[in-house]
């Protein structure tokens, strides 16, 4: 195998075909899956829908039977792996495969570029590189250099050309750059654990009725302090939705919220703006919010359309292929980066109308499957779904009384503001990782492979701090 680097300081730049040849790099596709294959309790398959700028996610992914795994194994993950979305809109997402997650096969609209010499290929680097200008530029003239819907062809990834620094300075490069996803991943994976947690106490109290069947029984409510467990009742009473706790009130959303629908709001803007739409972008697959999904905005707008942080937003819509957002709900979190956010058409705004409704115990209301199901079944379209507010507003639930309202806002909101402090913690993160990027890939920002440069120094001192600070 041949070496690139002739000289120790040396930036060189290759096409991807180039590297092939030499041995350096390997490019495929993913497999054809029939719909006989899948339904089993095998390898996992990767669809494009889970892979985003900022994470893979494997809710709702389908798995192969289990007798296909060797049939399949030329098309499975490894660490490493470089993932780019090759065909529709969403043509050049990437992502990159962490030693952490379990193999997967690839689906045909997903590309993996995977380096066979990690000495001349920092497969870390390969990853920082994949999210720079370089390359984004390259993958919107061939993605959208017809007019057929966006396609990145194997041979079109064949002409891609990356610049490369000598190894030692992709090594350092990764470092850095590794170094602040890596956290910014564990503040994601963090903040998934303690939404589990908030969510299995909501189930508990509020849908599987656990402390009131524990009464029932003449049972103390298992692990809870006895000032809590007398804010539930002892039996049962039957209502128009089944059994509810006695005392609690049979209700809908309609009568406990207000809903304000947001309005289409044209966003041409291309500079930094102090004002952003919170749109259908702004939704994590299943529910949850997006900060990377808000799109500048400095145009007019209605006083109502404002959404504050804290608040909790819907989508509204969604294509029929994926249905994995309408109805959902998220919690919008503050950001630096804006004064202000507006609603866009596709996203409503769902706000208690009454203080003693907290706004925690809506969220997780309406992000219970029961919730979704029946959202689910007022969307109506052929190629897009829609969802009126009725699907939202007509939801019954039995409403516990305000002090037990209290009371499980007590337990989850220390959570939540863990959550919260994660989340800045990870914009700010993501922020100086997007600052360094550009600089470090040009090479404008030159990193030393011995002592770092006075400016480098004191960025990594910056992150370290950063680092020690969100201890957990």
């Amino acid at each position: 195998m041949k070496d690139l680097f002739m000289d120790s300081d040396s930036w060189g730049t290759y096409t991807f075909g180039e590297l092939i040849a030499r041995g350096v790099l390997e490019i495929g596709d993913g497999y054809r899956a029939k719909n006989s294959e899948l339904g089993g309790d095998g390898l996992i398959f990767l669809r494009a829908g889970h892979v985003s700028d900022t994470e893979i996610t494997l809710d709702g992914a389908e798995r192969f039977c289990a007798r296909l795994t060797a049939q399949v194994s030329s098309k499975t993950s490894r660490p490493g792996d470089v993932l780019v979305t090759t065909k529709g809109n969403s043509t050049g997402r990437v992502a990159f495969v962490s030693e952490r997650m379990p193999t997967v096969v690839y689906s045909p609209h997903l590309s993996y570029w995977r380096s066979h010499d990690v000495i001349q290929l920092v497969p870390s680097f390969l990853r920082a590189w994949s999210r720079g200008a370089e390359l984004k530029h390259q993958v919107m003239g061939l993605a959208h250099g017809t007019d057929m819907a966006p396609y990145l062809s194997l041979i079109d990834q064949r002409r891609l050309r990356i610049t490369l620094p000598p190894p030692a300075e992709q090594r350092a490069i990764a470092h850095i750059l590794s170094t602040l996803d890596d956290k910014i991943e564990l503040n994601r994976q963090m903040n998934q654990t303690l939404e589990q947690i908030a969510a299995a106490f909501f189930r508990s109290w509020f849908v599987d009725f656990d402390p009131v069947r524990a009464k029932t029984e003449g049972r103390q409510p298992a692990g809870m302090a006895a000032e809590t467990a007398a804010l539930f009742p002892d039996r049962f009473v039957e209502s128009e939705v089944g059994e509810i706790p006695e005392g609690w009130l049979q209700t809908t959303v309609g009568d406990q919220v207000a809903m304000t629908k947001g309005r289409s709001y044209k966003s041409d803007q291309l500079v930094p703006s102090p004002m952003a739409l919170v749109t259908l972008k702004s939704f994590l697959r299943h529910g949850g919010y997006r900060s990377d999904g808000l799109k500048a905005y400095d145009g007019p707008f209605k006083p109502e359309q404002v959404v504050l942080p804290g608040e909790i937003v819907v989508a509204l819509t969604d294509v029929t292929q994926a249905a994995e957002v309408i109805g959902r709900p998220a919690l919008v979190q503050p950001d630096s980066r804006f004064e202000k956010l507006v609603a866009s058409l596709d996203v409503g705004i769902v706000r208690p109308l009454s203080d003693e409704l907290p706004v925690l115990f809506l969220l997780h209301l309406m992000s219970d499957d029961r919730f979704s199901n029946h959202t689910g079944s007022y969307a109506s379209g052929t190629t897009v779904l829609h969802l009126n507010t009725q699907g939202i507003t007509s939801y019954p639930f039995p409403l516990p009384p305000v002090p037990l309202l209290a009371a499980f806002d007590r337990i989850v909101s220390p959570l939540h503001e863990r959550r919260t402090f994660n989340h800045a913690e990870a914009t700010t993160l993501s922020e100086l990782r997007d600052a360094l990027l550009p600089r470090l890939l040009s090479g404008k920002l030159r990193v030393p492979t011995d002592v770092l440069n006075e400016e480098v120094a004191q960025m990594s001192t910056r992150v370290e701090g950063l680092l020690t600070q969100s201890a957990f």
